[in-house]
């Protein structure tokens, strides 16, 4: 990997590490809808600007009933789901939750026959329930309703994610990237406009809040789409897979950082176990550097 490519993968882990941060930031004040909202609205509006810039062949004619149904999988559904649970749960344990998206892909690749059944995968799935149950346990203090139905959210975003990836790759055949992610975000914006209609912000909404939504949207989603399709050209798919580890790690700083939460020995030890899991579950041979062909 080139020295531009690494600073790159380390820039977008930063992004969408960030976007936990923003989120938990904007959420209490402006809603889980709003921020849901707002977030795909300037994604799409950059990325579609983006696009009339470059002038690329969308193909939003031939794909468009699959950029819809990516947008509600890959971005309305579980950017609204995620900006539910940071109202009530830091940044750092959201973003090791959504750690949790490729063993939801693997379970409903196998439930569909799109994957094998490996004793590896098995393994990293019950890695990656363990994990998770230790961060719930131990790692959260008094766990009530409130707590459970956070946690609930951020599975059933990753979950969402999962059924992403598989649409993608059964259904969405040819489709450019850069289409995918402008449109999907456009889609998103449709989906989530009835949300944000019937559930507007309550109360006083600061500037922190309203400057968080629109980095969310502007760094955490736009710019980072467009890096990430750019590593995805340049150096392969295998950076994906690099950047799920890398996201955790970045959010639990800028967490400590920006509004002092605890990094504690469990949120270690259970993100380290979700983690594991992961690696298992994608297949740890993919992760090692491949040899270059002369």
């Amino acid at each position: 990997m080139r020295t531009l490519d690494g600073i790159r993968l380390a820039t977008l882990a930063a992004l969408w590490g960030g976007s936990f941060l923003f989120m938990r930031i904007a959420a209490p004040e402006l809603g889980a809808a709003w921020v849901a909202f707002g977030r795909v609205l300037i994604a799409a509006l950059l990325l579609l600007s983006y696009s009339k810039i470059r002038g690329v062949d969308l193909e939003f004619r031939h794909f468009y009933k699959h950029y819809i149904v990516i947008g509600f999988f890959q971005s309305a559904l579980p950017f609204f789901l995620f900006a539910t649970a940071e109202t009530k749960i830091s940044a750092g344990l959201g973003s090791i939750l959504n750690a949790t998206s490729p063993l939801f892909g693997l379970i409903i690749g196998m439930l569909i026959g799109a994957e094998k059944i490996r004793l590896d995968r098995i393994i990293g799935i019950a890695f990656g329930i363990a994990g998770v149950t230790i961060l719930a346990r131990f790692d959260l203090g008094i766990i009530d309703n409130t707590i459970l139905g956070a946690i609930a959210c951020c599975l059933g975003a990753a979950c969402s994610y999962g059924i992403s990836s598989n649409y993608t790759r059964r259904y969405v055949n040819g489709a450019p990237a850069l289409g995918m992610a402008t449109f999907s975000q456009t889609a998103a914006t449709v989906w989530l406009l009835p949300l944000a209609i019937i559930y507007p912000p309550t109360g006083t909404v600061s500037i922190a809040a309203i400057i968080a939504v629109s980095l969310l949207g502007i760094l955490a989603t736009g710019i980072a789409y467009l890096l990430f399709f750019r590593l995805v050209v340049d150096v392969g798919a295998v950076i994906s897979l690099t950047v799920t580890f890398l996201v955790p790690i970045m959010a639990l700083l800028w967490g400590a950082l920006f509004l002092h939460e605890s990094i504690t020995i469990i949120t270690i030890v259970g993100g380290a176990v979700v983690l594991l899991g992961t690696a298992l579950t994608i297949g740890i041979e993919k992760l090692r550097p491949q040899p270059q062909r002369l």
